[in-house]
Formats: structure tokens, sequence, C-alpha cells
């Protein structure tokens, strides 16, 4: 989604924000633009199509050198407006105020009309420019800027993150937050704001997380932050632990590719601190963990896209392993029903960035409905697994569960995934502890699994080779179809959108066993179909349902256990992706060798594999 980076320094801040966008770049985006105050006090523009280079060779152009000690940039992801440089921010107004903006506001068409009627003129097809003009109406009365941003927003209903400066008030940014983050870097004698910290970790590494309704005022050497109610309060100052090489390529060629490789070390970080040889500690998510889990008796699961997947696997291990009910739904159609949820039931949401706006809406609706006793505890608890401390997630949840995956700049998820597996694996197991629903020496198995599943990803990884040779039968390929039974169906579900994300490749994924009732009939030479084959009590099911493939001239690839004793022959090529993985460690083995065929598949078709069209990292408005 739209970034959004800005500063107020001594020094010229034209390139901290240009290398600020360029980290930001992982959010998704189509144009790109930066307007700073220059030391004559004059609003100075550029704006640019495609890719952050592109904005800085058309900086470089400029006759008159874009340089100042305050501004704002943004790389913008089109929603109201095709992508175009009219429709790039940031939105300027009478050469007096400049905004960029990330979120959507819902009321701009009638905020538009009366800004017509008053004579205001447009030059963009966003719903940001009447932010724009809203400001100035603002300004003609004050040339307090965090006034005149006070009163505006007022007007605007929707979502947003805000950046604003002034000829009014040269030395002054003011940014406001409503439903978008939005973060405040703290350095000596300069401020800096950002949609997230990886964009200011070159200058700074504490942070100011703004929460919902402030808006602050920024100058050099001070910050003053107002809440909802206009009161003015403190936000504590917290120092990130991630370092600026830490969203570096490195030795590799892309980051998804970067990310798949620190999956084993991603694992071993989320453990940490959470296991001992033989138990999980219930108190990894929080210390009224177990008085709530105590109390809970279904879960209800709530997520969007890949962290969808990784709920469907939990529900499998929920019912399977401690007999607890258990339901899964996307975000997006839970939030807009009437859904019936039952006193003690864990309400967990699942999300990599802790922003995504139908996820955080859904938790919102059961926070504003349930009820709480007088000593603060619902009969609807919730809980947050995310890999962002300061997000709105886990700030609206009771109890939260941090994934420590580290930074994840590629846009389709690979480690974020995988490390919700693992936290919702300590879930499980913690429930059915304090429930007496794990059967003896169950925990002790599980734990174990959890300890081996950093070694048995590095040997997944090991198959890349033969994966990659795979990956040149997708060359003239269009359409995919993913097979899974169990836990590996929505292991399925995962690749299918793995490999339709970043190569464009039409990819369907379904329960092995209903190929008889629809999908068998796409079965031809030119429709590959992947299956994944662990060894379990389906494992002979699945035999059968493969030979019904073959028997159509289906082209099959196979991920097997190195015991599932499935030969290779034509047109039937089967990969020992894993070796004597359980239950738990099973579906995030498998999903590694998924990972790296969608990856392998998307360099030969030649896509943008970190940035793939159309998409955003983190999805902060509907």
């Amino acid at each position: 989604m739209c970034g959004i980076v800005g500063g107020v320094a001594e020094r010229n801040v034209v390139p901290i924000l240009l290398e600020g966008l360029r980290r930001l770049e992982y959010r998704g985006y189509d144009s790109s633009g930066i307007a700073v105050l220059n030391k004559s006090n004059e609003l100075q523009r550029v704006r640019a199509l495609g890719k952050i280079k592109n904005l800085e060779a058309k900086i470089g152009q400029e006759t008159e050198t874009i340089s100042g000690p305050i501004g704002i940039s943004h790389t913008r992801w089109a929603t109201h407006g095709v992508p175009s440089e009219n429709n790039a921010h940031p939105h300027i107004c009478n050469g007096k105020v400049a905004v960029v903006h990330n979120g959507i506001i819902e009321n701009y068409q009638e905020l538009k009309k009366d800004q017509q009627t008053d004579g205001y003129l447009f030059t963009s097809e966003t719903d940001t420019e009447v932010i724009a003009h809203a400001l100035h109406q603002q300004l003609e009365a004050t040339d307090d800027l965090l006034k005149a941003v006070t009163q505006a927003i007022k007007h605007l209903d929707g979502a947003y993150a805000l950046g604003v400066i002034a000829i009014d008030d040269p030395e002054t940014l003011v940014v406001a937050r409503k439903g978008s983050p939005l973060v405040i870097g703290v350095g000596i004698g300069e401020h800096f704001i950002a949609s997230d910290v990886s964009a200011l970790l070159p200058v700074t590494q504490n942070f100011m997380f703004l929460e919902e309704g402030d808006v602050a005022k920024i100058t050099r050497q001070t910050v003053e932050i107002y809440n909802a109610k206009g009161q003015q309060v403190e936000r504590p100052i917290k120092q990130s632990k991630l370092t600026s090489n830490s969203v570096e390529l490195g030795e590799h060629k892309h980051y998804m590719h970067k990310e798949i490789f620190e999956q084993p070390q991603s694992v071993s970080d989320t453990l940490e601190g959470r296991v001992t040889p033989d138990q999980v500690l219930v108190s990894t998510f929080g210390h009224q963990a177990e008085e709530i889990f105590s109390k809970v008796q279904q879960i209800q699961i709530i997520a969007c896209g890949t962290s969808y997947h990784s709920g469907l696997v939990a529900k499998y291990w929920f019912e399977d392993i401690i007999g607890m009910p258990c339901q899964v739904e996307v975000a997006s159609e839970y939030r807009y029903r009437n859904p019936v949820i039952q006193d003690n039931t864990l309400f967990l949401t699942i999300s990599q960035s802790g922003e995504t706006a139908d996820t955080l809406a859904a938790l919102q609706k059961i926070n504003s409905t349930r009820d709480v006793d007088a000593e603060g505890v619902s009969s609807i608890p919730t809980l947050t697994i995310c890999n962002v401390a300061e997000s709105s997630l886990t700030r609206e949840s009771d109890l939260t569960c941090l994934t420590h995956a580290g930074p994840e700049i590629g846009v389709a998820s690979t480690k974020a995934f995988t490390t919700q597996l693992v936290v919702l694996a300590l879930l499980v197991t913690s429930v059915g502890k304090i429930h007496k629903r794990l059967k003896a020496g169950d925990e002790r198995r599980i734990v174990e699994e959890l300890h081996r599943l950093p070694n048995l990803i590095n040997n997944a990884l090991k198959h890349e080779e033969s994966i990659q040779v795979i990956a040149e039968s997708f060359t003239d390929k269009q359409h995919a179809l993913f097979l899974g039974r169990g836990t590996m169906y929505p292991i399925a579900m995962e690749g299918a959108l793995k490999l339709k994300e970043i190569s464009y490749i039409h990819a369907e994924a379904y329960p092995a066993g209903e190929l008889k009732h629809g999908p068998l009939a796409l079965i031809d030479e030119n429709m590959p179909v992947v299956a994944i084959a662990p060894l379990d009590d389906l494992l002979e099911k699945l035999k059968s349902n493969l030979q019904e493939v073959k028997a159509r001239g289906g082209q099959m690839i196979v991920f097997e256990d190195e015991q599932s004793n499935i030969s290779s022959e034509k047109d039937f090529t089967v990969i020992k992706a894993a070796t004597n993985v359980g239950q738990i460690a099973a579906p995030i083995t498998f999903n590694i060798a998924l990972q790296l065929l969608s990856y392998h598949v998307a360099i030969i078709k030649g896509t943008d594999v970190d940035q793939p069209r159309n998409l955003a990292k983190s999805v902060t408005v509907e």
C-alpha cells in the first residue's frame, strides 16, 4: 500500500526521503513524488510514474535544484484514479500547502462538489486532492498549520495517514493518523515520519508510534502529540532492534529468495524463550494467557490471504490434536455480516503487518460489542499473531504473540507464513495443555518436532536445484492445479496463491478427493498438477487420486516424503522434499518446496518477483 516518508532537519532532506522511499518499495506502488520547502520558502515538487529510480532521474534533470530542510514524499498504489503523474502525491493547493496521504477518503465526492462550488480547481482524479483544498481553506483563516490540519480532518470520513507542510508555517511538519499506520523517527536536532520503521533505519533507530486519532506537530527540536480528544499526550520512544542492513539483499538476487532462505533462522528466533526442551511456555501469549485460555471453549480465526491459509492449517490442528472447535473466516467477509459468536470464544486475528484493514475492522467490531467485566476480562478474549510489535492489531488485542520473522520485504509472504504456523503450533499446544486435552507425551513430541524444524527446513532448501529444473516445464503454461489432503490442502492453497501472485499463472487448489467433482475435467497435457504427499493416514487415498490424473494425460509433479514410495516416470515427476516429518512440521516443511517452485517459475516467466503487478505488501485500505 502507499508509503509515506517525511522529515524536518537542518540538512537537505531530499536524499533521506529518496532512500526512505526505496526502502518502502516492497509495499507496492505505481508512482512516486516528493515536495520540499526550499530556503526561499517555496514549495518544490517532482512526481514520476514507475520506479523510484524514475523519480530520482527526474530530480536530477531539474534545472532548478530540488533542495530543502523540510519535506514529504510518497509512493502511490492507485485506488482513486489511474496511475499517472497528475494522480501521484504530493498534492499541492495554490502553491501554499502540500500533503501526502495513505488511505481512502470515503466522502471525497461530496467534499469535491462543495470545493468546486467554492472555486477550487482539480488537477487529479484522486480522493487525496480534497484534503489539500480543505487544508488551504483552513489556512485562509489561520497561519497555524496544526490548527488547520486539526480542523480539516474533522470533515474527512474514511482512513488516512497524512503528512503536511505549508509555506505559512515553514519549520513545521504536521501528521495525522486514522486507520493507517504512521511512525515518528527521533533524531538529534531532526525528526522524520514514515509508514513503517524500515524507511528510517539509516537515520534513526528511535521511534514514536502514533495511535488511532493522533495528530502531531513536528519541528527540528520538538514533537507535540494530541490524541483524538485534542488532549496533549506523550507517546514513548522505543528503540528498534532492526538495523539498516537487515533489509539489504546481500548475496541474493531477490528479497523473496533471501527470505525463503532466512526461514530456519526465523523459526529459531520465533521459538527462542518460548519452549524448553520438553514443553511450551504458556506465558508466551501474555501474563493473562493461562487464565484466559482456561475458559476458552472454541476458536474463531480471522485473517486475509496467506494469513488465512495459516489459520486453515491451525483449524486441523485445533480439532485433530486437542479436539477444540475452530472456525476460520476471511476478514473481508466476516466484517460485513452479522456473525453469531458465542461466549468463551478466543477471537484470533492473524496478520503479517498488523495493519490489514479488513482484519483490523473485524477486531474493532468485536471490541465494540463484547462485554467486559469489572476486572477488565471479556467473555470473548482477543489474541493477535503478528510480525510488528507496535501495529494497530497488537494494540487493540487482549493478548499478542509476535512471530519474530524479521523484516519481510517481498510482497509474496514466505517467512511470515512459516512463523505464523510455528506460533499457531505453540498456541494449540498451550490451549491443549491447559485443558488437559493433549495425550501423554504429545506436548513433548510437538516440542521435539519444533526444535527439529530449522534443520528440516534447511534440508528442504537443498532441493532447490531439482525444483529449478521442474520450474522449466512451466515456461509455456498458463494454468496449474494444486492438490492436497488434510493440512496439505491449505498448503496447496498457499502454493497456488504464490504461483499466481508472482508468475501470473492462473492456479487453483483443491482437496485431492474433490477431483471427481469437477476439476478432473480440466486435466490435459497443458495443465500441470502439483500434489503434496506426506507420509500420513491419507497417503493411500492420495495415491489413488494421482492415478486418476495420470490416466488422463496430466503432467504430475509430486512433492513427497522419502518414505512415501511414489516413483517417478514419464510425465510423473517426484521430488523427495521431506523426510521423517510429523503432524506439525509437515505442512511447514512441504510449503518450502512450493515457495521455491513459485519463485523459479516467476524467474523463468520474467516477472517482477518482489513487486508483482497490482499487489501491495500491506493492505491498509479496503
